[in-house]
This record gives C-alpha cells, structure tokens and sequence, in this order.
C-alpha cells in the first residue's frame, strides 16, 4: 500500500505539472503568465520544491544508476508489450502519458526503496548523520 501511494503522488506531481490534456502547470502558465506572474511564480517555487524532495530522495535511496536501471526495465517492459502487439505507439498523446508513467514509476521505486529492501531482506537502512 506505501508503495501504491508513493507511485500515485509522483504520477500525480508529473501530471500536475505536464500532460497531454492542456490541464497542467506548464499550460496554466504559458496562458496566463501576464495576468497571473506572481501566482505562476508561486506554483512554480511549490513543483520545484516537490521535485527538490523527490529527486533527493530518489537519489539517495536508488542513485543514478538505480533510477537508469529501473528506466530501463520500464522501456525493456513497454518493447515487450509492443513487439507483442499490445501497445502501439503512434498516438502521441499516448507516448506522452507512457513518458510520464515511466518517469513516476522511477520516483516511486525511489521513495519506495528502503521499504521494498527492508521487506525483501529484513534490513533496514538508516540515513548517515552529518554531524
């Protein structure tokens, strides 16, 4: 279940800030950034936080090479389901949506890897100290 919520709220802040639909941050400010600066600007500071929390998290618990690795068994899964006939990728507004599917499975498995490792292996990891 932590996993399922921490795999929603990425999808969620990707979705929030782009998607195919036109209801999205980066839409809300391309259209009304004259009339709304300051408003676009606050939005703007609150993703940027977001992702300041979900990058550093993701990074400390996956690194870079996790985050490639989980990238590439999302694309590894998406050839299969098309050599397979499942998907078809000419519908652009899909391989949108599948671009930001992958990138919150990414952030999920990030936030969610100490709990995934602690439940496979019955460690837990602890954070070093910097004091």
């Amino acid at each position: 279940m932590g996993f399922l919520f921490r795999w929603l709220a990425a999808l969620g802040l990707l979705a929030l800030t782009y998607n195919p639909t036109g209801l999205s941050y980066a839409h809300w400010a391309q259209a009304g950034f004259a009339d709304r600066k300051s408003l676009v600007v606050l939005a703007g500071l609150v993703l940027f936080a977001a992702y300041a929390v979900y990058l550093r998290a993701t990074l400390r618990s996956i690194g870079a090479l996790g985050m490639i690795l989980v990238a590439a068994l999302v694309a590894a899964l998406l050839w299969v389901l098309y050599d397979w006939g499942w998907l078809a990728l000419d519908n652009g507004a899909l391989n949108q949506w599948l671009g930001i599917l992958a990138l919150s499975v990414i952030l999920g498995v990030g936030l969610s890897w100490s709990i995934i490792r602690q439940a496979i292996s019955g460690q837990a990891d602890v954070d070093d100290s910097d004091s």
